[in-house]
């Protein structure tokens, strides 16, 4: 007897939209901050410069701006539920999410903030999914957006090189697995026993156990992808992107000789961006797309990795999906003082 149950709703990726912080700070000016070379920063974490928000730029702000560039990637203003994926909130209370959305227009729906650092925006499609799957929503808003510089001590060696600030926000709706845009199964993790290795105390700033964070980093984002790729049916070879959380070069560089990949499957542009957190990964999705490093039909893994610590993996077919970015106005821009 044929089996005539439904498949199961599949997420489906139908936005992508990216907002960009309005300082970009030089490795100039960190530099000469922590009295080292421009150059050593660089060579240390592969970032040239990273962009930061001004004081007066709230997180709620950059999701604001990410969210109005994803609708309209997505060509419908709508969503029956609002995940912000954040380690930043405005508030200790409320959450983000609701004044995120009702100033996008998007009252009496669920909104709501998910804390899982820079492996949030995974962890928010996996509840995106459960949105789906039992029908309580067709399209779901997710919104990945950090201000982390402004939790990093500038006298930090160890911490101010790295981090920028930014919001990416997808559209996802109900959908088939086989079509394009498709996500596969999200693979996540934890593991609290080591959360000491990267904490931001309340009232102090940022503390990372460098050398710790990266071993965790590379042994876990590794293992995630090839659990993910076999759960789609992939094997490394089928991969034609690779897309790492920009922690740092160094650490997507091991990644992927871990699993195998040429750098031309690795996508990766935190030399101008910083660590972008939870964003990161839509950062490096949407600059691949505008620079024709990723075209439809690409078979495409994703990775991530942050404090908690966690992890996540998951896959995806590329859709035929325009990448909206917002970008702060050039005469406006503002970079911060050599």
């Amino acid at each position: 007897m044929l089996d005539s149950s439904p498949a199961p709703a599949a997420v489906v990726l139908c936005g992508l939209g990216t907002a960009e912080a309005d300082t970009i700070v030089s490795n100039s000016e960190v530099g000469g901050r922590l009295g080292v070379p421009a150059d050593w920063i660089t060579s240390r974490t592969g970032i040239t410069q990273r962009i930061c928000a001004s004081a007066g730029t709230s997180t709620a702000d950059l999701a604001v701006r990410a969210a109005a560039a994803a609708l309209e990637s997505a060509g419908k203003r709508d969503a029956d539920v609002v995940i912000v994926a954040t380690a930043t909130p405005d508030h200790r209370m409320p959450a983000t999410a609701p004044a995120v959305a009702a100033r996008l227009g998007l009252t009496g729906i669920a909104a709501f903030d998910i804390a899982a650092a820079c492996t949030g925006l995974l962890y928010a499609l996996q509840v995106a999914h459960g949105f789906i799957a039992c029908a309580a929503a067709q399209r779901a808003l997710v919104i990945a957006v950090d201000r982390l510089s402004h939790l990093t001590d500038p006298e930090d060696p160890v911490t101010a090189p790295l981090f920028g600030d930014g919001a990416a926000a997808l559209v996802v709706r109900r959908g088939h697995a086989d079509e394009p845009g498709a996500l596969g199964g999200v693979l996540l993790g934890a593991d609290g026993r080591y959360a000491d290795t990267l904490v931001v105390p309340h009232g102090k700033f940022m503390r990372m156990q460098g050398q710790k964070v990266f071993q965790h980093a590379v042994t876990r984002m590794s293992q995630a992808a090839e659990q993910a790729a076999a759960a789609a049916g992939w094997s490394v070879r089928d991969v034609d992107r690779f897309v790492p959380h920009q922690a740092n070069a160094r650490i997507t560089a091991a990644v992927g000789r871990r699993l195998g990949f040429d750098g031309s499957r690795v996508l990766e542009n935190i030399s101008l961006l910083g660590n972008t957190s939870a964003a990161s990964i839509p950062f490096a999705l949407a600059h691949a797309a505008r620079g024709g490093a990723l075209h439809p039909g690409h078979r495409v893994l994703l990775a991530a990795f942050g404090a908690g610590l966690t992890w996540g993996a998951t896959t995806l077919t590329w859709p035929d999906v325009p990448c909206v970015t917002d970008r702060p106005d050039p005469s406006h821009r503002l970079e911060a003082a050599r």
